[in-house]
């Protein structure tokens, strides 16, 4: 009996124990949603929860070299929350910071019939999972006077809302920044580099003459890729011909005897001996593409040992890591933009709309892995990695984490998919465990034993072609971007 009661006991005591912990569960406020997240004080440039003339002076030099500050930091200048660093924002933080209080401030506007926003909307809530947008210039600059780029002014005039004037006002924010770059570097340019800088300066021009503005837009984030990440100083000499081998590749896939050989006159081994000769004037490196052995040597122990590497450096990137390259991938506008150029199937031959986006992924993957190359590649490898059709069929929540990210926005056009991107990165890194002139011999070796499995075919040949150009470019990127000079931007 005194058992049963015991067991009685027990089974009260638990059943109350439920349904205090179920009334606690179900009554209590609980963290549902879990949101980390950052307050921003707009126009508190130095991050000292006040308004004041330190603000104003680092106003100024913000103003002065818009580009130089971090996204962060010219976020929290855009106080009328339009996108745009403009003299509305301006005149706003410079009353401001006169007054200090933005009640004051706002009654003295108030009376004086102008607008002015409620003290609440200068502080926001930035979850971590924001990704922080550094606003388009829309001030006039003096550096558009000294700029090499001419038409800056009459672009600026024109700058208004809507698609198209939105555009101009991008068009000016990206002229800018590229004539600040510019004005720093252009006394130490080799003259190949200033032959090279001034050929696209007048490219722009002509795009801006003809009314090519998303093209010019494009254009312009190029030159200013290149004049704040580049540098030929210190580079094998073999780094700046490989770009004369890729205009011949495309020369070649536009020429008389590619058409020739498309309609069955000639054979590709014509093809591949012409590409011969190419590599042989510019490269100076002999091969017989018609005979060549397949790339690898499953007998050589340091392939092994240099693919640990890879795979080490490809681990070393962390799920923060990927997430913030996820969040650039998906909202930086210089990445949206250059990304959304594609042309219809089969209509991109010489890959001119993938290269500006995986220069701007590798200058992010850089600053993410602090200016370590190797790290960088290895995440862009784990990200464009390609899977496998039966890896696609298996549930996503049983696939380990290392599977490519399907989420991630890939450049260049929809038939190309993540293959450019991945050429890219890989002979880019293969760069920097062997050597630039090693990765193309192995590039060359890779793509036409690519072509032959493939069936020797037309389609076959183009993408060998289009392949060796993915190729080059990331060679010349991954091994000419310099990471002192973004520690610099």
């Amino acid at each position: 009996m005194k058992r049963f009661f015991k067991i009685k006991t027990l089974a009260l005591l638990l059943l109350s124990g439920a349904a205090f912990a179920a009334g606690v569960y179900f009554t209590l406020p609980v963290n549902r949603v879990n949101m980390r997240s950052g307050l921003v004080m707009l126009g508190d440039l130095n991050s000292d929860n006040k308004w004041d003339g330190r603000d104003g002076e680092l106003l100024a030099g913000l103003i002065a070299d818009p580009f130089s500050a971090s996204p962060e930091t010219a976020y929290k200048a855009d106080v009328n929350h339009d996108g745009l660093l403009d003299e509305e924002d301006i005149s706003f933080l410079k009353a401001l910071y006169t007054g200090g209080d933005p009640y004051k401030v706002r009654e003295e506007f108030t009376r004086a019939g102008k607008p002015f926003p409620y003290p609440r909307e200068f502080f926001r809530y930035v979850p971590e999972s924001e990704y922080v947008q550094r606003p388009v210039l829309a001030l006039r600059h003096k550096a558009e006077e000294g700029s090499p780029l001419k038409f800056l002014p009459q672009v600026r005039a024109r700058a208004a809302a809507g698609y198209e004037g939105r555009l101009r006002h991008e068009i000016y924010s990206e002229g800018i920044r590229f004539s600040l770059a510019y004005a720093k570097r252009k006394t130490g340019l080799s003259p190949k580099e200033a032959a090279y800088s001034k050929g696209k300066i007048d490219r722009c021009a002509a795009l801006w003459a003809a009314g090519k503005e998303y093209e010019l837009l494009l254009e312009l984030m190029g030159l200013t890729e290149d004049a704040e990440t580049l540098t030929m100083a210190g580079q094998p000499v073999f780094v700046g011909k490989v770009l004369y081998f890729r205009e011949h590749l495309k020369d070649l896939l536009e020429s008389a005897d590619y058409a020739r050989y498309l309609a069955g006159k000639i054979p590709a081994e014509d093809i591949l001996r012409r590409m011969q000769v190419y590599a042989k004037e510019d490269l100076a490196i002999e091969v017989d593409l018609v005979n060549l052995p397949p790339a690898r040597n499953f007998l050589d122990l340091n392939n092994y040992v240099q693919r640990a590497r890879w795979q080490y450096y490809k681990s070393s990137a962390t799920r923060r890591d990927f997430r913030k390259f996820l969040l650039f991938a998906q909202y930086d506008r210089r990445y949206l933009r250059a990304a959304a150029k594609t042309n219809r199937k089969l209509e991109d031959l010489p890959l001119e709309n993938h290269n500006l986006p995986m220069v701007l992924l590798f200058r992010e993957a850089l600053a993410i892995k602090g200016g370590n190359k190797l790290a960088a590649v290895g995440m862009i490898d784990e990200a464009v990695r390609i899977p496998f059709a039966w890896v696609k069929s298996i549930p996503r929540e049983k696939l380990p984490t290392s599977v490519a990210l399907e989420n991630f926005l890939l450049p260049g056009n929809k038939e190309d998919g993540s293959d450019k991107s991945r050429h890219w990165n890989v002979f880019g890194g293969l760069s920097l465990y062997k050597s630039p002139e090693e990765s193309m011999r192995l590039a060359l070796a890779r793509e036409v034993d690519d072509f032959r499995k493939e069936g020797r075919s037309a389609r076959s040949m183009r993408e060998f072609i289009r392949d060796t150009m993915a190729d080059i470019n990331g060679i010349y990127y991954v091994i000419s971007m310099d990471p002192g000079l973004l520690k610099r931007n």
